[in-house]
């Protein structure tokens, strides 16, 4: 790497890279933003106001932002990348919609899910209509290599939401279990999403190989961390109550590592509030406790991080690019943020 861009990096480094992505990427945004309410359109008026709901809702779109990123990175046409994009952004808020509504959740970034707002039936067909949209984009584009890529990540989605069924409530959830649910549930867009710039760009199998890897480990990485931070942040930090994991019996990484050590009271603690979700309001408290005296927390980084160095060596046969210096940056800033 170069002085000069050795020097724009450290620059760079303490800002967010996700929000170096967007405003790298802000005119493609502008596209995908477009596209995403010209294909949302629809006679049926409660698509229309649900659709323009989530619209407001914001969000990074650290996913469309990666199809963008993989595709600039390896010189694929731009306007193909905004097109699957939006794909990928409809995949993805398909898979909130069904979620919030599988565990009840009450509030989505910041504001009310929507299926507190518009009932659970309209969610899920709403969802039901951004898979089927989904779908349709990737029939236009017309690359069966595309289509290949993103259907498998739709079907490995819905089986990932089922297997995390199965271990909810289960204190016998191994952390192989876990792994394969976030694999499934949340690192297989990611890695679709990556995978796509390679494929525009007609570049050879294994560009594409590299990124679907990269964005596989990044993705696990990044859940990982989002499921530690349910214990150790704040309301005001991640945009949403701390403690959801916890109320719903989610047996996740911190949880994992607190009862690899646990010993006869405690587990009888964390059976009675995960397994029979037998809970009162001083138990998220101690369950916090708990976390912290097994340093789970800092255990669930170190096994994060794990994830982030496979990562960054899908990245190592990529050609310096400011582009790939901002991924790099992604992958430390995913482990170290508070939100």
């Amino acid at each position: 790497m170069s002085k000069a861009a050795q020097d724009t990096r450290a620059k760079t480094q303490t800002e967010n890279p996700v929000d170096e992505l967007q405003a790298r990427f802000a005119d493609d945004m502008l596209a995908v933003n477009a596209c995403i309410l010209e294909k949302m359109d629809s006679h049926v008026p409660l698509i229309q106001q649900l659709a323009t709901y989530l619209i407001a809702a914001g969000g990074k779109r650290i996913r469309p932002l990666l199809t963008l990123a993989s595709t600039a990175l390896h010189d694929g046409d731009m306007a193909r990348a905004q097109y699957l994009a939006t794909c990928v952004e409809f995949i993805h808020t398909a898979t909130l919609l069904h979620d919030d509504v599988v565990d009840e959740s009450e509030e989505r970034r910041g504001q009310a899910a929507a299926n507190t707002v518009f009932g659970n039936q309209a969610s899920v067909l709403v969802g039901d209509f951004l898979f089927s949209r989904a779908f349709q984009l990737m029939v236009a584009d017309g690359s069966l290599d595309v289509l290949r890529v993103l259907s498998e990540a739709s079907a490995v989605i819905a089986q990932g939401e089922v297997m995390q069924l199965t271990t909810a409530n289960n204190i016998e959830t191994t952390m192989d279990d876990y792994l394969e649910v976030v694999s499934a549930k949340t690192a297989a867009l990611f890695a679709a999403a990556c995978e796509i710039g390679p494929i525009i760009a007609e570049e050879p199998p294994k560009a594409a190989q590299d990124m679907a890897s990269f964005g596989m480990n990044l993705g696990i990485a990044f859940q990982i961390i989002d499921d530690a931070l349910d214990y150790a942040s704040s309301r005001e930090k991640i945009g949403k109550t701390v403690g959801d994991d916890f109320r719903e019996g989610k047996i996740t990484a911190p949880v994992l590592f607190a009862m690899q050590h646990a010993n006869e009271e405690e587990m009888v603690f964390w059976t009675r509030t995960l397994s029979d979700l037998n809970q009162t309001e001083r138990d998220l408290k101690e369950a916090q406790n708990l976390i912290e005296k097994h340093e789970a927390i800092q255990k669930s980084k170190q096994l994060a991080e794990q994830y982030a160095q496979n990562a960054l060596k899908d990245l190592s046969d990529i050609a310096d690019h400011s582009i790939k210096n901002t991924l790099i940056d992604i992958l430390d800033f995913t482990i170290n943020r508070e939100y």
